[in-house]
């Protein structure tokens, strides 16, 4: 299993899961990320956090702790 935290800045992942429950899940499927999205990660903060994709045309920051519960192929 990777999750989008593993993703390599310039790197394309396709999303394959959300783990999560309630209102985290939620609020990630609101932003747009849901199964079978290609996502781009353009750039990760020098701490890691927060992490910087595209999806569905438009950029998006998200916590790491998010990224860990995105699992990608």
């Amino acid at each position: 299993m990777k999750t989008l935290k593993e993703v390599k800045i310039g790197e394309t992942a396709v999303v394959q899961k959300l783990h999560g429950e309630g209102a985290v899940k939620r609020r990630i499927m609101d932003m747009g990320i849901t199964k079978g999205v290609p996502v781009y990660v353009r750039k990760v903060a020098p701490l890691g956090d927060p992490v910087e994709v595209t999806v569905r045309g438009y950029e998006l920051s998200l916590r790491r702790a998010d990224a860990e519960m995105i699992e990608v192929q």
